[in-house]
């Protein structure tokens, strides 16, 4: 719609090296792959220059592309990304070791990042008629560059972390499904969220304009936190001093709990997840999945 190409790339790539680093791996590398209805070079060259930013941004190398023009499949463009890295086998994070009373520490977003443009668009340009360039007063810029923010690349502080904190037990992407990724850790808990982030006024925005409820908002949307840690109690404040120090906005969010079910609760709202799922809490029956 904005005919704006040059962020899509770094998106791209922050969905690959920021579930890579979930695993405690050092992303390395990463070919791309676009396949387009007709070739529009202008438009390739901005696609190009997104993923080289967003290489930069996570210290990688792009090692190989490829490009298909396929305008009997196509209608507009796919844009692939596989990326690689490495990490001892004895050093693999996976969440075994997380328990109860680990803190969680969340990482502030830098708006919807790549998940839950679906809604948002129909919340705002098919259930209501606003153009892209159109200025909500609590937005920082038009409305089409809000929904185009690239999404944050967490690997130099992810790095820092895996390698200075003795007590980190995982590390989650907060991409679809929200807060709900927390539950993947391997151990056999839940979690309390006890203290959110302050979501960006774009997610109000869009949940007014759809009129859907916080269950569904909080499982779409990362609602202000992009990336969370489970770190140690005893290691919170170091884990919080490097993101600082990298400039990320980070604080407790929660606390793991000893659950076999692996409910995520998130208490200020009054809504208890489970699987894919949240809904409103009722506090006389805590009874899901």
């Amino acid at each position: 719609m904005m005919k704006k190409y040059d962020t899509i790339g770094i998106d791209c790539v922050a969905m690959n090296v920021n579930d890579m680093i979930c695993v405690g791996a050092k992303p390395l590398s990463l070919v791309d792959y676009i396949a387009i209805e007709k070739a529009d070079a202008a438009m390739l060259d901005e696609i190009a220059a997104g993923l080289c930013a967003g290489a930069e941004r996570a210290n990688i190398s792009i090692s190989g592309g490829e490009t298909a023009q396929l305008k009997d499949i196509i209608s507009g463009f796919d844009l692939v990304g596989m990326a690689i890295g490495e990490v001892d086998l004895d050093k693999v994070v996976c969440g075994r070791h997380v328990a109860e009373g680990d803190v969680v520490i969340g990482v502030r977003s830098n708006g919807v990042h790549s998940n839950g443009l679906s809604l948002a668009r129909k919340a705002f340009f098919e259930d209501h008629s606003y153009g892209i360039d159109h200025k909500f007063d609590d937005l920082r810029g038009t409305l089409g560059e809000e929904l185009l923010r690239p999404t944050d690349i967490y690997v130099p502080e992810a790095m820092e972390i895996l390698q200075s904190v003795e007590g980190i037990k995982a590390l989650i992407n907060i991409t679809s499904d929200g807060l709900l990724n927390l539950a993947r850790v391997e151990a056999k808990v839940g979690f309390e969220i006890d203290r959110l982030i302050e979501p960006h006024p774009i997610f109000s925005l869009i949940q007014h304009h759809a009129n859907v409820p916080d269950h569904e908002m909080f499982e779409v949307f990362n609602m202000g936190i992009g990336f969370c840690y489970v770190v140690d109690a005893k290691d919170q404040a170091q884990a919080i001093a490097i993101l600082k120090r990298h400039n990320r906005e980070a604080q407790r969010i929660g606390y793991a709990v000893s659950d076999p079910k692996r409910h995520v609760r998130i208490l200020e709202r009054s809504l208890l997840g489970y699987h894919k799922t949240f809904r409103n809490e009722d506090r006389s029956m805590r009874k899901f999945g």
